[in-house]
């Protein structure tokens, strides 16, 4: 009896040893995981526009080539979702990809000089705005991101770049920010950009209209999740935007 006692004390103390143990492992894995998150959070607000994300990047590219003419692409996710279907778009060509999911029209501008005039590019295409609308980095109104696009354009004018402005793709609702009803307020910047665009002799790209349906927002064979084009609707940006490319590039 005295054995089985000293032995069922033992596992209780065994027990409750483990159980102490196990849950400072999960103070511990949570203090950690909170730690990653901190670190993140602090190197995001530390970063806010990104500006290291193609730091490694840029310096790999160089300058272009004598000859080359080089276009870089700035955007949001709608820009970066392309470089998963760029070999089979534009194999070949000296285009470089510089979108990052989801900024902002201020967030490009402040990257603006690293991720496109340093790279000495021919011709900018700029795609900017939806996240603004979507109030990614606070409240925006149109002319916010009007001057953004301004500023930009100047910028790349100023650097003899020539500018291709890109029609906001047509969006009915922003899912990860339900009820904001974007499709308006996205024709009206797209007629702004247009008129901009004529004004100062840029190339005006639209890709509203071969993608819209008739509620105003994405066809839904070109997308997944009603922003975001799938592979299918990136097959019908790309002609558009290469015509584009190439009236900038004989532009004066």
């Amino acid at each position: 009896m005295v054995f089985m006692k000293t032995l069922i004390g033992s596992l209780i103390v065994a027990m409750m040893l483990h159980g102490i143990t196990c849950s400072a492992q999960k103070i511990q894995t949570r203090q950690e995981k909170d730690s990653i998150t901190i670190v993140k959070l602090y190197n995001k607000l530390n970063d806010w526009p990104n500006l290291k994300h193609f730091q490694e990047d840029n310096i790999n590219a160089g300058l272009p080539a004598a000859n080359e003419k080089r276009v870089v692409f700035m955007g949001n996710s709608i820009t970066q979702g392309w470089a998963k279907f760029w070999n089979v778009f534009f194999a070949g060509k000296p285009y470089i990809n510089r979108g990052i999911g989801g900024q902002t029209s201020p967030q490009m501008l402040i990257r603006f000089r690293a991720d496109v005039i340093n790279l000495k590019p021919k011709v900018v295409v700029i795609l900017s705005g939806a996240n603004d609308l979507a109030g990614n980095t606070g409240p925006s109104t149109l002319e916010m991101i009007e001057n953004n696009l301004v500023s930009m354009a100047e910028l790349a004018k100023a650097n003899g770049i020539k500018v291709v402005l890109c029609s906001l793709l047509p969006a009915y609702d922003f899912p990860w920010k339900k009820g904001l009803e974007p499709a308006e307020k996205i024709i009206q910047l797209n007629i702004w950009i247009k008129d901009y665009a004529k004004k100062m002799g840029f190339t005006y790209v639209d890709y509203h209209s071969s993608l819209v349906d008739a509620r105003k927002g994405l066809k839904a064979e070109y997308t997944a999740d009603g922003v975001h084009p799938n592979q299918e609707g990136y097959a019908v940006m790309t002609p558009i935007i290469e015509k584009g490319i190439a009236k900038a590039l004989k532009s004066n």
